[in-house]
Protein backbone atom coordinates (compact mmCIF):
# COMPACT_ATOMS: atom_id res chain seq x y z
CA UNK A 1 0.00 0.00 0.00
CA UNK A 2 1.35 3.70 -0.62
CA UNK A 3 2.45 5.57 1.91
CA UNK A 4 1.35 8.98 2.47
CA UNK A 5 3.33 12.21 0.87
CA UNK A 6 5.81 13.04 3.04
CA UNK A 7 5.74 16.99 3.12
CA UNK A 8 5.35 20.17 4.65
CA UNK A 9 1.27 21.85 4.51
CA UNK A 10 0.68 23.79 2.20
CA UNK A 11 -0.25 26.67 4.43
CA UNK A 12 3.23 27.04 5.42
CA UNK A 13 4.70 26.88 1.87
CA UNK A 14 4.55 30.79 0.33
CA UNK A 15 6.55 31.14 4.35
CA UNK A 16 9.22 29.10 4.39
CA UNK A 17 12.81 29.30 3.60
CA UNK A 18 15.10 26.72 2.42
CA UNK A 19 16.71 26.50 5.79
CA UNK A 20 13.74 26.19 7.39
CA UNK A 21 12.13 23.63 5.25
CA UNK A 22 14.94 21.39 5.73
CA UNK A 23 14.59 22.08 9.59
CA UNK A 24 10.91 21.11 8.68
CA UNK A 25 12.06 17.81 6.89
CA UNK A 26 14.59 16.52 9.22
CA UNK A 27 12.48 17.34 12.33
CA UNK A 28 9.29 15.44 10.85
CA UNK A 29 11.23 12.40 8.93
CA UNK A 30 14.37 12.29 10.42
CA UNK A 31 13.04 11.84 13.49
CA UNK A 32 10.23 8.90 12.73
CA UNK A 33 13.12 7.19 11.06
CA UNK A 34 15.78 7.05 14.03
CA UNK A 35 14.63 3.85 15.71
CA UNK A 36 14.21 2.06 12.54
CA UNK A 37 17.49 3.11 11.44
CA UNK A 38 18.96 2.67 14.74
CA UNK A 39 18.29 -0.96 14.17
CA UNK A 40 20.44 -1.10 11.34
CA UNK A 41 23.20 1.10 12.81
CA UNK A 42 23.73 -1.93 15.46
CA UNK A 43 23.72 -4.26 12.37
CA UNK A 44 26.33 -2.61 10.62
CA UNK A 45 28.73 -1.16 13.01
CA UNK A 46 30.72 -4.45 12.55
CA UNK A 47 31.65 -3.95 9.24
CA UNK A 48 32.62 0.02 9.23
CA UNK A 49 35.67 -1.09 6.95
CA UNK A 50 33.47 -1.43 4.18
CA UNK A 51 33.65 1.70 3.20
CA UNK A 52 37.64 3.02 3.43
CA UNK A 53 39.31 5.91 2.15
CA UNK A 54 43.24 5.04 1.68
CA UNK A 55 43.45 2.18 3.55
CA UNK A 56 42.21 3.26 6.68
CA UNK A 57 38.82 2.37 7.85
CA UNK A 58 35.79 5.12 7.07
CA UNK A 59 33.30 5.80 9.50
CA UNK A 60 29.83 5.38 7.51
CA UNK A 61 27.93 6.98 10.09
CA UNK A 62 28.89 10.16 9.10
CA UNK A 63 26.78 12.14 6.94
CA UNK A 64 28.20 13.48 3.94
CA UNK A 65 29.58 17.65 3.23
CA UNK A 66 26.90 19.70 3.75
CA UNK A 67 24.70 17.60 5.74
CA UNK A 68 25.21 19.36 9.06
CA UNK A 69 26.58 16.20 10.76
CA UNK A 70 26.22 12.83 11.95
CA UNK A 71 22.62 10.97 10.97
CA UNK A 72 22.21 7.65 10.98
CA UNK A 73 20.38 7.42 7.99
CA UNK A 74 23.14 7.54 6.21
CA UNK A 75 24.60 3.98 6.63
CA UNK A 76 24.56 1.50 4.19
CA UNK A 77 22.05 -1.24 3.55
CA UNK A 78 23.33 -4.71 5.38
CA UNK A 79 22.21 -6.55 2.68
CA UNK A 80 24.72 -4.88 0.56
CA UNK A 81 27.72 -5.43 2.20
CA UNK A 82 27.65 -9.27 1.38
CA UNK A 83 28.20 -7.65 -2.33
CA UNK A 84 31.72 -9.30 -4.19
CA UNK A 85 33.37 -6.24 -5.30
CA UNK A 86 34.23 -7.86 -8.52
CA UNK A 87 30.52 -7.75 -9.99
CA UNK A 88 30.56 -3.45 -8.99
CA UNK A 89 31.60 -1.53 -12.04
CA UNK A 90 32.26 2.05 -10.99
CA UNK A 91 30.63 4.85 -12.82
CA UNK A 92 29.43 9.05 -13.44
CA UNK A 93 33.21 9.82 -13.57
CA UNK A 94 33.54 13.43 -13.77
CA UNK A 95 36.67 15.81 -13.47
CA UNK A 96 37.14 18.97 -11.22
CA UNK A 97 39.91 21.65 -10.76
CA UNK A 98 41.06 22.31 -7.90
CA UNK A 99 41.87 26.10 -6.55
CA UNK A 100 45.10 25.72 -9.33
CA UNK A 101 44.48 23.80 -12.03
CA UNK A 102 47.87 23.75 -13.22
CA UNK A 103 49.03 21.42 -10.26
CA UNK A 104 45.24 20.19 -8.55
CA UNK A 105 42.72 17.90 -9.83
CA UNK A 106 40.25 15.68 -8.52
CA UNK A 107 38.51 12.70 -10.01
CA UNK A 108 35.21 11.97 -9.07
CA UNK A 109 32.54 8.74 -9.19
CA UNK A 110 29.67 7.03 -8.16
CA UNK A 111 29.14 2.92 -7.31
CA UNK A 112 25.85 1.52 -6.83
CA UNK A 113 26.89 -0.27 -3.76
CA UNK A 114 29.34 -0.31 -0.81
CA UNK A 115 32.69 -1.08 -1.95
CA UNK A 116 35.85 -2.05 -0.06
CA UNK A 117 38.95 0.25 -0.38
CA UNK A 118 38.30 2.04 -3.33
CA UNK A 119 40.72 4.39 -4.98
CA UNK A 120 42.33 6.16 -7.61
CA UNK A 121 44.94 4.86 -9.84
CA UNK A 122 47.20 7.87 -11.50
CA UNK A 123 50.34 8.10 -14.23
CA UNK A 124 51.60 9.07 -17.40
CA UNK A 125 50.93 6.47 -19.94
CA UNK A 126 48.10 4.23 -19.50
CA UNK A 127 49.74 0.84 -19.00
CA UNK A 128 51.72 2.86 -15.96
CA UNK A 129 49.18 3.36 -13.43
CA UNK A 130 51.41 3.22 -10.56
CA UNK A 131 50.48 5.85 -8.39
CA UNK A 132 47.71 4.98 -6.14
CA UNK A 133 45.76 7.17 -4.00
CA UNK A 134 42.73 6.26 -1.69
CA UNK A 135 39.41 7.77 -2.17
CA UNK A 136 36.95 9.63 0.22
CA UNK A 137 33.59 8.34 0.39
CA UNK A 138 30.32 10.29 0.60
CA UNK A 139 27.58 8.84 0.75
CA UNK A 140 24.06 10.02 0.45
CA UNK A 141 20.61 8.65 1.76
CA UNK A 142 17.68 10.37 0.05
CA UNK A 143 14.17 9.26 1.99
CA UNK A 144 11.15 8.33 -0.02
CA UNK A 145 9.85 11.98 0.02
CA UNK A 146 6.34 10.93 -1.70
CA UNK A 147 4.41 8.02 -2.25
CA UNK A 148 5.84 7.01 -5.56
CA UNK A 149 9.20 7.81 -4.55
CA UNK A 150 11.57 5.17 -2.47
CA UNK A 151 14.09 5.77 -0.63
CA UNK A 152 17.50 5.64 -2.27
CA UNK A 153 21.40 5.26 -0.89
CA UNK A 154 23.85 6.22 -2.98
CA UNK A 155 27.74 6.52 -2.93
CA UNK A 156 30.08 9.03 -4.07
CA UNK A 157 33.91 8.88 -3.95
CA UNK A 158 36.57 11.67 -4.22
CA UNK A 159 40.15 11.56 -5.02
CA UNK A 160 42.14 14.87 -5.13
CA UNK A 161 45.31 15.12 -6.62
CA UNK A 162 48.03 17.54 -5.79
CA UNK A 163 51.46 18.37 -7.32
CA UNK A 164 51.06 17.73 -10.46
CA UNK A 165 52.77 18.75 -13.25
CA UNK A 166 51.66 21.87 -15.32
CA UNK A 167 50.23 21.32 -18.88
CA UNK A 168 50.39 17.63 -18.49
CA UNK A 169 48.48 14.79 -19.82
CA UNK A 170 47.70 12.52 -16.90
CA UNK A 171 46.24 9.01 -17.44
CA UNK A 172 43.55 7.22 -14.77
CA UNK A 173 41.32 5.07 -13.35
CA UNK A 174 39.38 4.44 -10.29
CA UNK A 175 38.40 1.24 -8.73
CA UNK A 176 38.21 -0.97 -5.54
CA UNK A 177 38.78 -4.20 -4.19
CA UNK A 178 37.87 -6.85 -6.75
CA UNK A 179 38.03 -4.26 -9.35
CA UNK A 180 41.13 -2.89 -10.86
CA UNK A 181 41.53 -0.62 -13.63
CA UNK A 182 44.65 -1.37 -14.70
CA UNK A 183 43.59 -4.89 -15.14
CA UNK A 184 43.54 -5.70 -18.55
CA UNK A 185 40.14 -6.94 -18.48
CA UNK A 186 39.49 -3.21 -17.29
CA UNK A 187 42.03 -1.40 -19.21
CA UNK A 188 38.67 0.50 -21.38
CA UNK A 189 37.77 2.38 -17.85
CA UNK A 190 40.72 4.49 -18.15
CA UNK A 191 40.78 7.78 -18.61
CA UNK A 192 42.84 11.03 -19.44
CA UNK A 193 42.99 14.52 -17.82
CA UNK A 194 45.23 17.23 -18.75
CA UNK A 195 46.42 20.08 -16.08
CA UNK A 196 46.13 23.71 -16.61
CA UNK A 197 49.74 25.27 -18.47
CA UNK A 198 52.25 27.02 -16.74
CA UNK A 199 51.57 30.24 -18.75
CA UNK A 200 49.41 31.31 -21.37
CA UNK A 201 48.42 29.67 -24.63
CA UNK A 202 45.96 28.87 -26.78
CA UNK A 203 42.76 26.86 -25.42
CA UNK A 204 38.71 26.52 -25.86
CA UNK A 205 36.58 26.25 -23.35
CA UNK A 206 32.57 25.69 -23.61
CA UNK A 207 29.29 26.70 -21.49
CA UNK A 208 26.01 26.02 -21.01
CA UNK A 209 23.39 25.59 -18.31
CA UNK A 210 20.15 24.19 -17.41
CA UNK A 211 20.86 20.59 -18.87
CA UNK A 212 18.74 17.51 -17.27
CA UNK A 213 18.83 14.00 -18.94
CA UNK A 214 17.70 13.71 -22.39
CA UNK A 215 18.59 13.18 -26.00
CA UNK A 216 19.24 16.66 -26.45
CA UNK A 217 21.99 17.20 -23.43
CA UNK A 218 23.30 14.22 -24.91
CA UNK A 219 23.61 15.61 -28.45
CA UNK A 220 24.92 18.73 -26.89
CA UNK A 221 27.79 16.46 -24.97
CA UNK A 222 28.93 15.07 -27.68
CA UNK A 223 29.58 18.50 -30.34
CA UNK A 224 31.20 19.49 -26.78
CA UNK A 225 33.77 17.15 -26.85
CA UNK A 226 34.43 17.31 -30.51
CA UNK A 227 35.59 21.03 -29.44
CA UNK A 228 38.58 19.42 -27.46
CA UNK A 229 37.87 22.05 -24.51
CA UNK A 230 39.77 22.35 -21.92
CA UNK A 231 36.91 22.70 -19.38
CA UNK A 232 33.60 23.47 -19.13
CA UNK A 233 31.54 25.92 -17.19
CA UNK A 234 27.68 24.45 -16.23
CA UNK A 235 25.83 27.20 -14.93
CA UNK A 236 23.40 25.76 -12.55
CA UNK A 237 20.22 23.54 -13.19
CA UNK A 238 22.12 20.83 -13.78
CA UNK A 239 19.91 17.48 -13.46
CA UNK A 240 16.30 18.31 -12.69
CA UNK A 241 16.09 16.00 -10.15
CA UNK A 242 13.90 18.54 -8.35
CA UNK A 243 11.69 19.04 -11.72
CA UNK A 244 9.95 22.15 -10.22
CA UNK A 245 12.50 24.19 -9.01
CA UNK A 246 10.50 26.92 -6.98
CA UNK A 247 12.27 26.36 -4.20
CA UNK A 248 8.95 26.01 -2.02
CA UNK A 249 7.91 23.12 0.19
CA UNK A 250 6.16 21.47 -2.65
CA UNK A 251 9.07 20.74 -4.18
CA UNK A 252 10.46 17.19 -4.01
CA UNK A 253 13.21 15.64 -6.03
CA UNK A 254 14.34 12.18 -7.08
CA UNK A 255 17.86 11.20 -6.20
CA UNK A 256 17.87 8.47 -8.79
CA UNK A 257 18.09 11.17 -11.71
CA UNK A 258 21.50 11.99 -10.21
CA UNK A 259 22.68 8.44 -11.22
CA UNK A 260 21.35 8.64 -14.70
CA UNK A 261 23.23 12.55 -15.22
CA UNK A 262 25.86 11.40 -14.57
CA UNK A 263 26.09 8.41 -17.07
CA UNK A 264 24.96 10.64 -19.48
CA UNK A 265 27.71 12.65 -18.96
CA UNK A 266 30.76 10.67 -18.24
CA UNK A 267 31.77 10.77 -21.29
CA UNK A 268 32.80 14.03 -21.68
CA UNK A 269 33.07 14.91 -18.10
CA UNK A 270 35.69 12.17 -17.39
CA UNK A 271 38.02 13.95 -19.69
CA UNK A 272 37.26 17.45 -19.33
CA UNK A 273 37.15 19.24 -15.94
CA UNK A 274 33.47 19.80 -15.86
CA UNK A 275 33.00 23.15 -13.22
CA UNK A 276 29.74 23.16 -12.44
CA UNK A 277 27.52 26.41 -10.03
CA UNK A 278 24.20 25.69 -8.16
CA UNK A 279 20.40 26.83 -9.80
CA UNK A 280 17.09 27.01 -8.47
CA UNK A 281 16.67 23.04 -9.63
CA UNK A 282 19.80 22.48 -7.53
CA UNK A 283 18.46 23.47 -3.97
CA UNK A 284 17.13 20.20 -2.09
CA UNK A 285 16.04 20.89 1.13
CA UNK A 286 16.57 17.64 2.79
CA UNK A 287 20.20 17.37 2.78
CA UNK A 288 21.31 20.12 4.08
CA UNK A 289 19.73 24.03 5.42
CA UNK A 290 20.71 26.21 2.33
CA UNK A 291 19.93 22.83 0.26
CA UNK A 292 23.34 22.10 -1.45
CA UNK A 293 24.24 18.75 1.07
CA UNK A 294 23.63 16.84 -2.14
CA UNK A 295 26.14 18.91 -4.21
CA UNK A 296 28.37 18.78 -1.98
CA UNK A 297 28.06 15.09 -1.73
CA UNK A 298 28.50 14.62 -6.06
CA UNK A 299 31.34 17.27 -6.89
CA UNK A 300 34.57 18.48 -5.11
CA UNK A 301 35.09 21.94 -6.60
CA UNK A 302 37.39 24.70 -5.35
CA UNK A 303 37.48 25.12 -1.83
CA UNK A 304 38.63 29.17 -2.22
CA UNK A 305 35.01 30.85 -2.14
CA UNK A 306 33.35 31.88 0.97
CA UNK A 307 32.20 28.36 2.43
CA UNK A 308 32.85 25.26 0.33
CA UNK A 309 30.20 23.24 2.49
CA UNK A 310 27.82 26.38 2.71
CA UNK A 311 28.46 27.94 -0.97
CA UNK A 312 30.20 24.73 -3.09
CA UNK A 313 28.94 26.94 -6.05
CA UNK A 314 31.08 29.81 -5.05
CA UNK A 315 34.19 29.63 -6.15
CA UNK A 316 37.30 30.79 -8.76
CA UNK A 317 40.56 29.46 -10.76
CA UNK A 318 42.65 30.64 -13.27
CA UNK A 319 43.35 29.10 -16.73
CA UNK A 320 46.16 30.56 -18.44
CA UNK A 321 45.41 34.32 -18.87
CA UNK A 322 41.91 33.90 -18.04
CA UNK A 323 40.35 34.35 -14.59
CA UNK A 324 36.97 32.34 -13.80
CA UNK A 325 34.29 33.09 -11.10
CA UNK A 326 31.34 30.79 -10.31
CA UNK A 327 28.72 32.71 -8.31
CA UNK A 328 25.30 31.17 -6.47
CA UNK A 329 22.89 33.63 -7.88
CA UNK A 330 20.08 31.77 -5.30
CA UNK A 331 21.29 33.86 -3.21
CA UNK A 332 20.50 37.17 -4.45
CA UNK A 333 17.72 36.60 -6.51
CA UNK A 334 14.33 38.47 -6.69
CA UNK A 335 12.09 35.91 -8.20
CA UNK A 336 13.17 32.54 -6.29
CA UNK A 337 13.98 33.75 -2.96
CA UNK A 338 14.16 30.58 -0.83
CA UNK A 339 17.49 31.44 -0.52
CA UNK A 340 17.40 34.85 -1.07
CA UNK A 341 20.30 36.61 1.24
CA UNK A 342 21.17 33.51 2.83
CA UNK A 343 25.20 34.36 2.86
CA UNK A 344 24.23 37.47 4.71
CA UNK A 345 26.21 39.75 1.70
CA UNK A 346 29.28 37.37 2.36
CA UNK A 347 29.49 36.26 -1.26
CA UNK A 348 29.11 40.05 -2.64
CA UNK A 349 32.01 41.39 -0.69
CA UNK A 350 33.94 38.19 -1.76
CA UNK A 351 33.00 38.98 -5.13
CA UNK A 352 34.17 42.38 -5.10
CA UNK A 353 37.19 41.05 -3.58
CA UNK A 354 37.69 38.32 -5.95
CA UNK A 355 37.71 40.71 -9.25
CA UNK A 356 39.92 43.10 -7.99
CA UNK A 357 42.59 40.43 -7.29
CA UNK A 358 42.08 38.92 -10.43
CA UNK A 359 42.11 42.33 -12.44
CA UNK A 360 45.66 43.16 -10.64
CA UNK A 361 46.85 40.03 -11.46
CA UNK A 362 49.46 41.25 -14.60
CA UNK A 363 49.19 38.06 -16.43
CA UNK A 364 45.63 37.67 -16.73
CA UNK A 365 43.96 38.94 -19.82
CA UNK A 366 40.14 37.89 -19.75
CA UNK A 367 37.96 37.80 -16.36
CA UNK A 368 34.61 35.65 -16.90
CA UNK A 369 32.14 35.27 -14.59
CA UNK A 370 29.23 32.55 -14.44
CA UNK A 371 26.06 31.81 -12.74
CA UNK A 372 22.48 30.94 -12.94
CA UNK A 373 19.48 33.30 -12.56
CA UNK A 374 19.59 36.25 -15.59
CA UNK A 375 20.81 39.42 -15.21
CA UNK A 376 19.52 40.52 -18.87
CA UNK A 377 17.13 38.27 -20.67
CA UNK A 378 13.62 39.02 -22.63
CA UNK A 379 12.01 35.26 -22.02
CA UNK A 380 8.30 34.70 -21.27
CA UNK A 381 9.51 32.39 -18.44
CA UNK A 382 12.17 34.20 -16.40
CA UNK A 383 13.30 37.21 -17.88
CA UNK A 384 15.88 39.44 -16.32
CA UNK A 385 16.84 39.09 -12.17
CA UNK A 386 16.47 42.62 -10.63
CA UNK A 387 18.21 40.85 -7.66
CA UNK A 388 21.26 39.82 -9.45
CA UNK A 389 21.60 43.81 -11.27
CA UNK A 390 21.14 45.62 -8.24
CA UNK A 391 23.99 43.27 -6.11
CA UNK A 392 26.34 42.14 -9.10
CA UNK A 393 26.20 44.29 -12.20
CA UNK A 394 28.27 47.51 -10.69
CA UNK A 395 30.74 45.05 -9.21
CA UNK A 396 31.29 43.96 -13.02
CA UNK A 397 30.97 47.50 -14.66
CA UNK A 398 33.53 48.11 -11.65
CA UNK A 399 36.29 45.34 -12.28
CA UNK A 400 35.58 45.45 -16.24
CA UNK A 401 34.57 42.07 -16.60
CA UNK A 402 35.16 40.81 -19.89
CA UNK A 403 32.14 38.30 -20.21
CA UNK A 404 28.89 36.82 -18.09
CA UNK A 405 27.23 33.91 -19.12
CA UNK A 406 23.74 32.78 -17.38
CA UNK A 407 21.56 30.07 -17.61
CA UNK A 408 18.25 29.89 -16.28
CA UNK A 409 15.89 30.88 -19.81
CA UNK A 410 16.18 27.51 -21.91
CA UNK A 411 17.44 29.49 -25.03
CA UNK A 412 20.26 31.63 -26.17
CA UNK A 413 20.34 35.09 -25.93
CA UNK A 414 22.79 37.70 -25.95
CA UNK A 415 23.00 41.11 -25.31
CA UNK A 416 24.55 43.94 -26.95
CA UNK A 417 27.68 45.92 -25.20
CA UNK A 418 26.41 46.81 -21.88
CA UNK A 419 27.70 49.19 -19.27
CA UNK A 420 25.15 50.24 -16.04
CA UNK A 421 22.63 48.13 -17.98
CA UNK A 422 22.64 50.49 -20.96
CA UNK A 423 23.61 49.92 -24.61
CA UNK A 424 26.95 51.49 -25.14
CA UNK A 425 27.65 49.47 -28.34
CA UNK A 426 25.47 47.32 -31.09
CA UNK A 427 26.98 44.15 -31.50
CA UNK A 428 25.76 42.40 -34.36
CA UNK A 429 26.88 38.53 -34.60
CA UNK A 430 30.54 38.74 -36.45
CA UNK A 431 31.48 42.11 -34.75
CA UNK A 432 34.02 42.78 -32.03
CA UNK A 433 33.86 44.56 -28.96
CA UNK A 434 35.99 46.20 -26.35
CA UNK A 435 35.29 45.22 -22.69
CA UNK A 436 37.33 48.36 -21.38
CA UNK A 437 35.62 50.79 -24.02
CA UNK A 438 32.37 49.48 -25.19
CA UNK A 439 31.27 47.29 -22.13
CA UNK A 440 30.34 44.22 -21.08
CA UNK A 441 27.89 41.30 -23.15
CA UNK A 442 25.84 39.00 -21.30
CA UNK A 443 24.87 35.58 -22.85
CA UNK A 444 22.06 33.58 -21.90
CA UNK A 445 23.20 30.19 -22.63
CA UNK A 446 20.32 27.81 -21.36
CA UNK A 447 19.47 25.49 -23.88
CA UNK A 448 21.50 23.05 -22.92
CA UNK A 449 19.17 20.20 -22.94
CA UNK A 450 15.95 20.77 -20.92
CA UNK A 451 12.70 21.85 -22.55
CA UNK A 452 13.01 24.73 -24.64
CA UNK A 453 11.19 27.99 -23.78
CA UNK A 454 10.24 30.85 -26.10
CA UNK A 455 10.56 34.94 -26.36
CA UNK A 456 7.37 37.76 -27.11
CA UNK A 457 9.64 38.81 -30.48
CA UNK A 458 10.61 36.30 -33.25
CA UNK A 459 14.15 34.67 -33.14
CA UNK A 460 17.11 36.69 -34.75
CA UNK A 461 20.65 34.94 -34.58
CA UNK A 462 22.93 34.55 -37.59
CA UNK A 463 21.67 33.58 -40.87
CA UNK A 464 18.39 34.74 -39.96
CA UNK A 465 18.50 38.03 -38.87
CA UNK A 466 15.45 39.97 -37.69
CA UNK A 467 16.48 43.21 -35.62
CA UNK A 468 14.06 45.34 -33.68
CA UNK A 469 14.66 48.41 -32.12
CA UNK A 470 12.94 46.97 -28.95
CA UNK A 471 11.62 43.78 -27.04
CA UNK A 472 8.66 44.48 -24.34
CA UNK A 473 9.81 42.15 -21.66
CA UNK A 474 10.19 42.69 -17.68
CA UNK A 475 12.47 41.80 -14.95
CA UNK A 476 11.59 40.68 -11.11
CA UNK A 477 11.46 43.44 -8.17
CA UNK A 478 12.44 42.71 -4.27
CA UNK A 479 9.82 41.54 -3.20
CA UNK A 480 9.17 38.70 -6.19
CA UNK A 481 7.18 41.50 -8.30
CA UNK A 482 7.08 41.75 -12.22
CA UNK A 483 8.41 45.34 -13.59
CA UNK A 484 7.41 45.98 -17.55
CA UNK A 485 10.58 47.34 -19.54
CA UNK A 486 11.45 47.61 -22.89
CA UNK A 487 14.61 46.85 -23.80
CA UNK A 488 17.14 47.81 -26.19
CA UNK A 489 19.95 45.13 -25.63
CA UNK A 490 18.45 41.78 -27.44
CA UNK A 491 20.62 41.66 -29.79
CA UNK A 492 20.86 37.76 -30.39
CA UNK A 493 17.78 35.24 -30.26
CA UNK A 494 17.73 31.83 -30.78
CA UNK A 495 15.27 29.09 -29.66
CA UNK A 496 16.92 25.77 -29.75
CA UNK A 497 19.42 23.33 -27.87
CA UNK A 498 22.99 25.34 -28.27
CA UNK A 499 26.25 25.90 -26.31
CA UNK A 500 29.16 27.98 -25.79
CA UNK A 501 32.69 27.33 -27.66
CA UNK A 502 35.65 30.20 -26.43
CA UNK A 503 38.39 30.09 -27.98
CA UNK A 504 41.19 32.31 -25.98
CA UNK A 505 44.31 33.95 -27.85
CA UNK A 506 47.40 35.23 -26.35
CA UNK A 507 49.56 38.15 -27.78
CA UNK A 508 49.92 41.15 -28.18
CA UNK A 509 46.22 41.48 -28.88
CA UNK A 510 44.70 38.75 -26.75
CA UNK A 511 41.00 37.71 -27.75
CA UNK A 512 37.80 36.12 -26.55
CA UNK A 513 36.24 34.37 -29.48
CA UNK A 514 32.53 33.33 -28.47
CA UNK A 515 30.82 31.12 -31.05
CA UNK A 516 26.92 29.81 -30.29
CA UNK A 517 26.66 26.33 -31.88
CA UNK A 518 23.04 24.37 -32.16
CA UNK A 519 23.16 20.92 -31.37
CA UNK A 520 22.86 20.06 -34.89
CA UNK A 521 26.49 22.07 -35.07
CA UNK A 522 24.94 24.89 -36.98
CA UNK A 523 26.83 28.22 -35.69
CA UNK A 524 24.01 30.67 -34.59
CA UNK A 525 26.42 33.46 -33.34
CA UNK A 526 29.71 34.83 -32.96
CA UNK A 527 31.40 37.77 -31.32
CA UNK A 528 34.96 38.75 -30.45
CA UNK A 529 35.56 40.71 -27.04
CA UNK A 530 39.24 42.17 -26.79
CA UNK A 531 40.62 44.93 -24.12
Amino acid sequence: MDTPRVGIPDHLASRMTMAEQHEYLRDRIGRRRLLRVGALAAGTAAGAGLLSSGGATADTTTSPAGTGGAAPGFLPSPSATRVNGSLVAPFGRHLAFGSDPRTRMTVSWQVPLPVRNPYLRVGLKPWDLGRKVGAEVRPLHTPSLTAKLPAVDQYYLHASLERLRPGTTYYYGVGHNGFDPADARNLGTVGTFRTAPAGAERFVFTAFGDQGVSYDALANDQLILGQNPAFHLHAGDICYADSSGHGSSSDTYDARVWDQFLAQTETVASRVPWMVTTGNHDMEAWYSPHGYGGQSARWTLPDNGIDPEKSPGVYSFRYGNVGVVALDANDVSYEIRANTGYTGGAQTRWLDRRLGALRAEKDIDFVVVFFHHCAFSTTKAHASDGGVRDAWVPLFDKHRVDLVVNGHNHVYERTDALRAGAVRRRVPAGESVSSVRDGIVYVTAGGAGRALYDFPVPDSHEGHVADLESVSSYHWEKGGAKAAEEVEWSRVRYTGFSFLAVEVTTGNRPELRVTALAETGERVDHFTVTR
